[in-house]
C-alpha cells in the first residue's frame, strides 16, 4: 500500500506556520481530521525550504547550539525547520566516562551454561569493548558476553544467581516471563532496591514452564538493555517429544543500535530521550552482530528460538521463503502448530519456530516491514537482510521431513486452557486506555504531530521522524495507562486481585491521542491468554506474558492470577516505560481455608 495523504510542503507549511503562532506546546489541541486538504505538490519536497533556518523556536528547557545534527536521518529527509540546532534537555550519558576503548576488555562470544536444579552461578554486569560494523564502542555485557550467557535449565529447576553490578549505573536482573517468587522479580522500588555499582544481590529463580525466556535489567532499560545487558534462558521439558525433532537449534536475539559514523548516539542522562517512539536503531543486530550466518544441509530442520531485545523496534522475520512452522510463544506451546509466512516479534516477545531448508542454496534472514515516511506521508515497503543461511547439497541426517510436515495438536495445552474458557466472555474486570500526554515540547513537534495524527499506522515499524523523537524526553512526554473506571493513571492505579482468580483485562490503544503508537504490554510473574482482538475471538491460543496492542485496537486478555505478589504491568518499549507507562497488579495471597 502506498497512501500519500500529506505532502512535505504541507508539513513544512504547518511547521513554519508554528513559528508565527503563540507558543503553545502542550498536546491537548485536537488532531487535524483525516482528509483535510493541504497545500503543496504531492511528493515534491521543497529542499530549499527544508534547509532554510527557522530557529526562532528554542523552547524553555531545550538547549540549542551550532553543533551539526547528530541523528542519522532516513534517506531524503532533513531536520524540520524549527528544530535545527536543538538538543534534548537533561544532559547526555555514555558508558565508561570517556575511557579509552582499548582499556576495556573485549566482548566475548555467548557461552552456554547448562545448569541443574540447585546450582549456583555468578552473573556480573560489566563494561565491554565491542566492535560493531568496524567501529569500537564501550558498551555493557553480562560476564563480558553479548548476549549474556545462555542458561539452559530443566523445567522445575530452581537455581541461585549471584548478581554483581560492575557497571557505572544502578542495576538489577528481571527474569522476563518466569513465574518466580515475587521478591526475586528484579524491579527496584517494587520488589527490591536497585543494586548500586559495586554491590551484589542474590536471586533464586524457579522455572515452572518450558520454553524460551530472557533476562535483563529493570533499571534504565533504554541504556542498560540497549547496550548489551540481556541474555536468554531455555527451559527444557522432561518430555523428549515436547517439540518435533530437529537437526539443529539456533537461539537468535534481535536488537538494534543507533549510531552516527563512529559514535553511539548518547543517551539521556536524567531520563530517556526518544520518548515519543522509543530509540529505533539504524544498525540491526542478531546476537549482537550485524550479520548472522548459519550453515545447514539440504533438508535440515532448524529450531529457532527467537527473542526481540530491541528497545522499540517490532520485527517481521522470515527465512528466504523457507516454510516456517510456529510451535510456541512466551510461556507455552500453541494449542495447534501452524504454518506462517513470517513471525511478527514485538519488543520482549519470544517465538519458537522450526524452518526446513528443503533445497540447497542461500536463504536470507529478512526483516520485511511496511515503513511509514512521516515526512512524505507515504507507506512504503522496507526490507533488511539480517543474515544468511547457506544450505549445501548433502542430505540431512536424519531426515525429519515427515515430522516437519505434520502439524501437531498439543492436547495438554488445550486441556489446560479449557479450565479458563468459561471466563472468556465475562465482562472485563479492568479497562485500561493507552494514551500519551506531552508538555514543553518544541512547538514544531506539536504542530507536526497534530497533522501526523491524520495518518497513523497501526504499527510503526521504523522511526520516520527521528529528529523530533530524539528531542522528546521523559521530562516532556508521559505515556499513560489510564483506568477507565477511576480515571487514575499509571502507578496511581490501585489494582488488587485475589490469588487464584481469573482476571479479564481490556486494553484499548487510543488512536486519537497526541501520538498514537503500538505498545507491547508485558505482565510480570503471571501468564495470560489473548482471548479477543477488536471483539473477534482468538483461535489457537498460547500462554503469553507480552501482547502487542496496535493503534486503534482493543485487546482482551485473561490473566491467570496464580502467583502472589506485586507485579509490574507495563509497556516494554524502554522509553515508554521510562516515561511512566506502568502500573502494578497486586495479587493478594489467598487465605488458607
Amino acid at each position: 500500500m502506498n497512501r500519500r495523504i500529506l505532502t512535505t510542503a504541507a508539513l513544512l507549511v504547518a511547521a513554519v506556520a508554528a513559528t508565527s503562532s503563540a507558543q503553545q506546546h502542550d498536546t491537548t489541541m485536537p488532531a487535524m481530521p483525516p482528509g483535510m486538504p493541504m497545500p503543496g505538490s504531492p511528493g515534491k519536497a521543497d529542499t530549499a525550504s527544508r534547509r532554510a533556518p527557522a530557529d526562532s523556536m528554542n523552547m524553555p528547557g531545550m538547549s540549542s547550539n551550532s553543533m551539526p545534527m547528530p541523528i542519522p536521518m532516513p534517506k531524503g529527509m532533513v531536520m524540520m525547520p524549527g528544530l535545527v540546532g536543538l538538543t534534548p534537555p537533561g544532559g547526555t550519558f555514555l558508558p565508561g566516562g570517556g575511557a579509552d576503548p582499548a582499556s576495556v576488555p573485549q566482548v566475548r562470544p555467548r557461552q552456554i551454561l547448562r545448569v541443574k536444579d540447585g546450582d549456583t552461578l555468578d552473573l556480573s554486569a560489566t563494561l565491554v569493548r565491542r566492535t560493531v560494523a568496524g567501529r569500537p564502542y564501550i558498551m555493557y555485557g553480562f560476564n563480558g558476553e553479548v548476549p549474556g550467557p545462555l542458561l539452559r535449565v530443566p523445567q522445575n529447576a530452581t537455581i541461585t544467581v549471584r548478581f554483581h553490578n560492575r557497571i557505572d549505573l544502578p542495576s538489577s536482573i528481571h527474569w522476563h516471563g518466569v513465574r518466580l517468587d515475587n521478591r526475586y522479580d528484579g524491579v527496584p522500588g517494587v520488589t527490591q532496591q536497585a543494586v548500586a555499582p559495586g554491590d551484589s544481590f542474590v536471586y533464586r529463580v524457579h522455572f515452572p514452564d518450558a520454553g524460551v525466556y530472557w533476562y535483563h535489567p529493570h533499571v534504565r532499560e533504554d541504556i542498560e538493555q540497549a547496550l548489551g545487558l540481556f541474555g536468554n534462558m531455555i527451559v527444557d521439558s522432561p518430555d523428549s517429544s515436547y517439540y518435533s525433532p530437529a537437526n539443529q537449534e539456533q537461539v537468535l536475539v534481535f536488537d538494534d543500535l543507533l549510531v552516527n559514523a563512529d559514535t553511539l548516539i548518547p543517551y539521556g542522562k536524567k531520563g530517556p530521550d526518544f520518548a515519543l517512539m522509543g530509540r529505533v536503531g539504524n544498525l540491526l543486530l542478531v546476537n549482537g552482530e550485524p550479520r548472522y550466518t548459519l550453515d545447514a544441509h539440504r533438508g535440515d530442520v532448524v529450531r529457532f528460538y527467537l527473542t526481540n531485545a530491541a528497545s522499540s523496534r517490532t520485527y517481521n522475520i522470515s527465512f528466504g521463503g523457507a516454510p516456517i512452522k510456529v510451535l510456541a510463544s512466551d510461556v507455552s506451546r500453541f494449542e495447534h502448530e501452524q504454518r506462517v509466512p513470517s513471525v511478527v516479534l514485538a519488543p520482549a516477545e519470544r517465538y519458537i519456530v522450526e524452518v526446513r531448508f528443503e533445497h540447497p542454496g542461500r536463504y536470507a534472514l529478512v526483516n520485511a516491514v511496511q515503513a511509514i515516511n512521516h515526512f512524505r506521508g507515504e507507506f512504503e515497503a522496507e526490507s533488511d537482510t539480517l543474515g544468511m543461511i547457506d544450505v549445501d547439497s548433502s542430505a540431512a541426517v536424519p531426515d525429519y521431513a515427515a515430522a516437519f510436515d505434520a502439524l501437531r495438536d498439543n492436547a495438554a495445552v488445550t486441556r489446560d486452557i479449557d479450565r479458563y474458557r468459561p471466563y472468556f466472555d465475562k465482562p472485563p474486570d479492568k479497562r485500561l486506555t493507552l494514551t500519551v500526554h506531552g508538555s514543553a515540547l518544541p512547538l514544531a513537534t506539536v504542530q507536526f504531530m497534530n497533522v501526523d495524527t491524520a495518518y497513523y499506522a497501526p504499527v510503526e515499524w521504523v522511526d520516520g521522524m527521528p529528529d523530533m523523537n530524539w528531542l522528546s524526553t521523559s521530562e516532556q512526554v508521559r505515556w499513560i495507562l489510564r483506568d477507565d473506571a477511576t480515571g487514575k493513571e499509571n502507578m496511581d492505579i490501585d489494582w488488587h486481585v485475589k490469588q487464584g482468580s481469573v482476571v479479564k483485562l481490556e486494553l484499548y490503544n487510543d488512536p486519537k491521542s497526541f501520538h498514537p503508537m503500538q505498545h507491547p504490554i508485558h505482565l510480570h510473574g503471571q501468564r495470560m491468554l489473548v482471548v479477543a482482538r477488536n471483539g473477534v475471538r482468538a483461535k489457537n491460543l498460547v500462554w503469553k506474558d507480552t501482547v502487542l496492542i496496535p493503534v486503534g485496537s482493543t485487546v482482551d486478555v485473561l490473566i491467570d492470577a496464580s502467583n502472589p505478589g506485586d507485579w509490574m504491568l507495563h509497556c516494554h518499549i524502554a522509553e515508554h516505560l521510562g516515561s511512566g507507562m506502568m502500573t502494578v497488579l497486586h495479587v493478594d495471597r489467598a487465605t488458607p481455608p
